[in-house]
């Protein structure tokens, strides 16, 4: 009887399954309706929740961030629901019950997103953290004197209640600019004085639309979409009056114009504003009713130690009349006597600096934009180049619009377009003499550096650019004569000459396109920018000589197609369509020289035909989300087995991974593999090293527990595919839907998982040993995360080194993990946790359990954690008791913020200072804290006087319990 109990024991248990599954496919299609009734219900539901936004979306207001990740976890499950449809219509019988358990799951899944868009609150939106301004890269003040008095001036118009607006004017070259970055620097610091600073720059070609998105483009979030002059002065007056006590600087303006056209409010006591303007025509000053305050040249002392100091070298052994020959002829003007000083640097020879003399005295050249002693210098300092790479880089810089910041990698690309790069054995090696050459033109001080954020497919990027002074850009165009033709408009066609190389047309606001066919033989080099209408099919016909052609569009200004001609043009050999409407990309299959190929655009519809025939190809960037194709077409990459440069987008296209394999010469790859099991086979085929810049992306599409599934008719074959390798090097390591916006630092190595939410432990899903070089980690909706390290009772929890090099860390939405770092890994790189919305954890490091031999009454070593920790950020964790055992302390020298809100249940905050005679040290001066007041109070410490000495530095904040909830559901 036993014997047969387990029998059918044993029976229930196999059938019990199975009985499950028969009615999962039995009831199919009554799940397939409820779930597109449910999904219905969920689309009308967004669409309530984005008119809502769009609503509340005043200026200088932004989305709560709960609504934005509810908004993003609605894009991704209509896709998979998506996917589930397809699935369904294939109708195989064991399809059908895996369809319709997942179709049960997602009704379910919908069921919650609908329940949690009621705990939203009466608002979707949020005041942004206040905004100061951005700190400007610039040279020290030259002329002491002279600077700092109109600095000064300055400073105390700006503190003056009466004074509304304040001109600054000079002649052009005489430090205005530089000046006033030190104002807009020293406003930043000084805080107290006025609360936003904004800085545009202007230049010669005024245009309202251009204005007002420049000043725009400074404000979060950017108010302005309309295209209409009058619209948008409306929108940005609105966002601007909110701006209280706010600094507008526009430098170098050439025009005078009312500010209502423009949409900026009367700067008056009342709102505290201020607008200051560079110009160097005095009447622009007086045309926009500014105090005025020009900015003089030189002293004869000033411009002499700023000679010698940008010279930096001992000039004792050179006669004093020629070195003050020299300075006189840089005639007071800074400009010129950098760039002359600086093509002199560290020349010791006499008669060097005798010649040097003769040629400025000599010197007769001028130009209609430039002063003629201006001129004379600014072109002796080209000349002194000598290197004729140096002279046409600088050249190349000119074609580029005024004040424009030329990002240093797509100058260079463009440089080796021009060949003024040599081909090289590998692209570093371009890139590095490319570099090469630029900092050679700063240190000659022809060319001005600065670097800058911008986020890239959701990656912070600090991109490092070059900027050329317009009257170095007027000097080169002097220089360059009718080989350049850089114009605002295009000309007819008696006005392109016969001789021009080179062609920089950059669209005035509004104007088509005209209809002409130039005749240019000798034309090699043309950049299109800001053209929106149809470029005519008869322009590109007598253009066979073409080796570069870059065209550039406007966010909202943009091509949608370029005409068939272009196919024609054999001899290129580097092509850019940065157009964000592009649509349609002519055949490419004639052009086999090319080596550079850059499409970027948002509605581009496939892979332009012929790529297979570019065997050239050095560089490749397809920055788009394809509309109609999801994965490369099979066989294309093989053949591009030159390839250097590999950049597709991380959305909408992906790449076969035993293709990839083929591609032994890529130095840079950032893309999306189509699933796990590509991406193992691509990074188990990676000799020593690999790629030395990386983004992977891998978007799957199946469960961790189905990857590797492979179904045979009716039967399912499990493999062991779920294991994921990672390269040896890798420093990012992000898994979650959406990558988080993060410095492109980091990302230089970097792995981003899309989905694996079946994921229990890191350690059972990666080869650990690669977590040894991470120095990001982001986890994300991993709804089955128990830990980040399976606990073993044998082996050691982890191997050693993990996370050892370890600077950002964050968690959000991850419902049952309880404890993160298990006790005794080495975290001293770690700058940053974040902690977010995980409703079962207890501890940040776990705590170790005392074995039966220790004694408890033993007094126990206190040991410091997080040496590096600068943002420490503990947000929805209604279960989180502790951050670490009672033995570990976080030291504050390194700390600038910690934010801890919805954490009712955490008692202790394990800060330290140092002991100075017995008495506690001072925290740092930056170290913000926003906390609840109620949870402040309850806090325990381990010395009493902790409270005391950090209270002053805390900012007490309320937590919005219900909309807490509805996060911590997901």
């Amino acid at each position: 009887m036993e014997m047969l109990g387990a029998i059918l024991e044993l029976g229930k248990t196999i059938l019990a399954p199975i009985s499950e599954y028969y009615k999962y496919h039995r009831s199919i299609d009554e799940h397939m309706k409820n779930l597109k009734r449910k999904r219905d219900d969920l689309e009308c539901k967004k669409s309530d929740i984005e008119s809502k936004m769009r609503a509340e979306l005043l200026p200088r207001k932004k989305p709560k961030r709960e609504v934005e990740f509810w908004l993003q976890k609605v894009k991704t499950i209509n896709v998979e629901i998506q996917n589930t449809e397809q699935e369904a219509e294939r109708g195989k019988y064991f399809s059908r019950m895996h369809v319709g358990k997942i179709a049960c799951q997602k009704i379910q899944e919908v069921t919650e997103l609908i329940d949690q868009s009621c705990g939203f609150g009466e608002s979707l939106v949020i005041d942004p953290p206040v905004s100061y301004g951005d700190e400007l890269p610039t040279r020290a003040l030259v002329g002491e004197s002279t600077a700092e008095i109109t600095m000064e001036k300055i400073w105390k118009h700006l503190l003056d209640e009466d004074c509304g607006r304040i001109g600054v004017c000079g002649m052009g070259g005489v430090g205005k600019t530089t000046i006033m970055k030190q104002i807009n620097n020293r406003l930043l610091k000084e805080k107290d004085k006025f609360n936003h600073v904004i800085w545009v720059t202007v230049s010669k070609a005024f245009d309202v639309i251009k204005l007002q998105n420049d000043i725009a483009s400074m404000l979060h979030p950017n108010p302005l979409k309309s295209e209409d002059e009058t619209t948008r002065a409306g929108k940005l007056y609105a966002a601007l009056k909110e701006m209280k006590k706010c600094v507008l600087i526009l430098d170098d303006l050439w025009n005078a114009f009312p500010l209502e056209n423009i949409g900026i409010p009367e700067p008056t006591s009342e709102n505290g504003c201020k607008l200051v303007l560079t110009t160097r025509d005095a009447k622009v000053c007086d045309g926009m009713n500014c105090k005025t305050i020009k900015v003089e040249l030189l002293s004869i002392k000033e411009s002499r130690d700023l000679f010698l100091k940008t010279v930096g070298c001992d000039v004792s052994n050179i006669p004093e009349d020629v070195v003050e020959g020299v300075v006189k002829q840089c005639a007071r003007l800074p400009l010129a006597i950098i760039t002359i000083a600086g093509s002199l640097k560290n020349v010791v020879d006499v008669f060097e600096w005798r010649n040097t003399l003769n040629e400025l005295r000599t010197s007769t050249k001028g130009s209609a934009h430039v002063d003629a002693p201006v001129f004379k210098s600014l072109q002796f300092s080209y000349e002194r180049l000598k290197d004729k790479k140096l002279q046409d880089c600088l050249l190349c810089c000119a074609l580029y619009p005024e004040d424009y910041e030329i990002n240093r990698d797509e100058l260079i690309e463009h440089l080796i377009g021009e060949k003024v790069i040599e081909s090289m054995k590998s692209r570093q090696e371009e890139l590095d003499q490319g570099h090469t050459l630029l900092n050679k033109l700063e240190n000659a001080c022809l060319l001005e550096g600065g670097s800058k954020y911008f986020e890239i497919k959701g990656i912070l990027e600090k991109r490092r650019f070059v900027k050329m002074h317009d009257l170095i850009r007027d000097m080169a165009l002097q220089i360059a004569g009718a080989k350049f033709l850089v114009l605002e408009d295009v000309p007819n066609e008696e006005e392109w000459g016969n001789d021009v190389e080179k062609v920089s047309l950059m669209c005035k606001r509004g104007s088509k396109f005209p209809d002409v066919s130039p005749k240019c033989p000798k034309l090699s080099t043309l950049l299109l920018r800001g053209y929106v209408n149809i470029i005519p099919d008869s322009f590109f016909v007598h253009l066979h000589g073409l080796r570069v052609l870059h065209v550039v569009c406007g966010k909202y200004n943009s091509l949608r197609s370029l005409p068939n001609s272009v196919s024609d043009l054999k001899h290129l050999t580097s092509l850019r369509f940065n157009c964000y409407d592009i649509r349609r990309v002519p055949s490419l299959a004639k052009l086999t020289a090319l080596r550079s190929l850059d499409i970027s655009g948002r509605y581009l519809e496939e892979i332009p035909r012929g790529l297979e025939m570019l065997v050239n190809l050095r560089y490749l960037n397809v920055d788009s989300s394809l509309k109609i194709q999801k994965m490369m077409p099979p066989g294309i990459l093989p053949k591009l087995c030159q390839l250097q440069v590999l950049k597709l987008p991380f959305f909408g296209l992906e790449v076969n991974g035993e293709e990839m394999v083929r591609l032994k010469k890529l130095e840079c790859l950032e893309g999306a593999f189509d699933g796990v099991k590509g991406f193992n086979t691509y990074v188990e085929s990676l000799e020593e090293g690999g790629p030395s810049h990386y983004i992977y992306a891998v978007n799957q599409k199946k469960p961790a527990s189905q990857l590797g599934v492979a179904e045979l008719g009716e039967r399912v074959i499990l493999s062991d595919c779920n294991i994921c390798l990672l390269p040896k090097d890798v420093r990012a390591l992000i898994i979650c839907e959406v990558p988080p916006c993060v410095s492109s630092d980091y990302w230089k190595k970097g792995v981003w998982f899309k989905g694996c939410q079946e994921i229990e432990y890191l350690n059972s899903y990666f080869y650990t040993f690669s977590l040894q070089s991470l120095e990001i980690l982001h986890l994300s909706g991993l709804k089955n995360l128990k830990g980040l390290f399976r606990e073993e009772k044998v082996a050691p929890v982890v191997p050693l080194g993990t996370f050892s090099r370890l600077k950002q860390f964050e968690i959000q939405f991850c419902p049952n993990i309880k404890k993160l770092f298990p006790p005794g890994l080495l975290l001293d790189n770690l700058e940053q946790i974040d902690v977010y919305g995980c409703e079962q954890l207890e501890e940040i490091i776990g705590g170790a359990e005392a074995s039966d031999d220790e004694v408890e009454e033993e007094a126990k070593e206190i040991v410091e954690i997080f040496p590096q920790l600068r943002k420490l950020i503990l947000c929805g964790l209604p279960e989180l008791k502790t951050i670490c055992s009672s033995s570990n302390v976080i030291l504050c020298d390194s700390l600038n913020s910690i934010s801890i809100s919805g954490c009712p249940k955490l008692k202790r905050l394990p800060l330290s200072l140092h002991l100075i005679d017995g008495e506690l040290s001072s925290p740092p001066s930056s170290l913000q804290i926003k906390i609840e007041k109620e949870s402040w109070e309850s806090l325990e410490w381990d010395n009493h006087d902790m409270k005391m000495v950090l209270e002053p530095l805390c900012q007490f904040i309320k937590w919005d319990t219900s909309s807490s909830q509805s996060q911590l559901k997901k």
